[in-house]
């Protein structure tokens, strides 16, 4: 127990038990991922088409009949199975994240433990936020963005310019685009849990806003793929979460003590 009286529930264990409990938490979070995997590649055409739907809708509505196309044997079977990892990686997330605090909490205080909790239910749901923003949001308007450069036949030159989309590159630009704004979204979490331990405040935070939309830019140009459009919805919603993280660091950074304490 600390000198405060805030005792940390766990009890003496040699090297060897926790190098067995690592590895009981870790057989069961391959394990989770392992199942989700077989789940999700038994599904993989159904995940595709509905990370595809975005674009064939566009296709639809522009009179076209929605394709995509693969030009190696083995392209559709490694994108399915990529497919299958992306959604693994999604499904077992709740376990191994679950997996993960079993292991670390019995070296926390209780204090600490409510402390961290919040956090670790916030990661989920703001990566879970980021990531339907870009499917229901940015999908649309930057497919539409990009398909906006085809030319009928039959034009001035004589020239047919279609798009003939891989399945494979399709598939890296969504996943690119996801992870993207999924992990855009803990920037209030990463600030936050800094802010609680006392590496910055939100003071420092708000002097540092004019630098945060520099570097909100240019992560989104790193990130986003070459649009505008797209661009700009990163970079937006970075800015609008740092602002967000301004708010939720002056509520959980340390109250300063007074001076006689």
């Amino acid at each position: 127990m600390s000198q405060d009286g805030n005792p940390i529930e766990d009890q003496a264990m040699p090297l060897l038990d926790h190098l067995i409990e690592l590895r009981k938490r870790l057989i069961w979070s391959i394990a989770s991922f392992a199942v989700a995997f077989m789940v999700c590649y038994h599904f993989a055409g159904r995940i595709y088409l509905f990370l595809a739907a975005p674009l064939g809708e566009i296709m639809r509505q522009q009179g076209e009949q929605p394709h995509l196309i693969y030009t190696a044997l083995y392209e559709a079977f490694f994108t399915y199975v990529r497919v299958a990892v992306f959604g693994a990686a999604f499904l077992s997330f709740p376990v191994i994240a679950i997996q993960a605090w079993i292991f670390i909490a019995p070296g926390l205080y209780r204090s600490e433990k409510r402390a961290f909790a919040p956090f670790l239910i916030a990661t989920p749901i703001l990566f879970f936020t980021g990531a339907a923003l870009a499917y229901y949001f940015i999908f649309p308007i930057a497919w539409r963005f990009f398909l906006s450069f085809q030319t009928a036949s039959g034009g001035e030159q004589g020239m047919h310019i279609e798009l003939q989309a891989k399945v494979s590159e399709y598939l890296t630009l969504v996943m690119k685009l996801i992870l993207a704004f999924g992990v855009s979204f803990e920037l209030p979490v990463v600030l936050a849990l800094l802010a609680r331990v006392g590496i910055v405040n939100s003071r420092q935070l708000r002097k540092f806003r004019r630098y945060a939309v520099v570097i909100a830019t240019v992560v989104a140009a790193v990130l986003a793929p070459p649009d505008v459009i797209t661009q700009a919805g990163l970079a937006i919603a970075l800015v609008i979460l740092y602002e967000v993280s301004i708010a939720v660091a002056r509520l959980v950074e340390p109250r300063s003590l007074p001076e006689d304490a």
